[in-house]
């Protein structure tokens, strides 16, 4: 059985992939407190949204990488 090896760059690469989602989550959840005239206390207690968010802006980036992924690799072949 091959082992598979995770490079510390690819593991960085994912952390600041993860980190970039966390501040869009962050910035979409200031414009929406700001927008709506809500307390600032939102910021903190909206985590759990702001959380949720991340995961599925990361999901969503993790999709397009996926798919710009095979699409280089077919013209790649040919």
């Amino acid at each position: 059985m091959k082992d598979i090896i995770i490079t510390a760059k690819s593991i960085r690469r994912e952390l600041y992939i993860l980190l970039a989602s966390f501040i869009i989550a962050c910035g979409m959840n200031v414009f929406a407190i700001i927008k709506y005239s809500r307390p600032a206390s939102e910021l903190i207690t909206m985590i759990g949204f702001v959380a949720f968010a991340t995961a599925l802006i990361y999901l969503v980036l993790a999709l397009v990488r996926l798919i710009v992924w095979i699409v280089l690799r077919l013209f790649k072949r040919h």
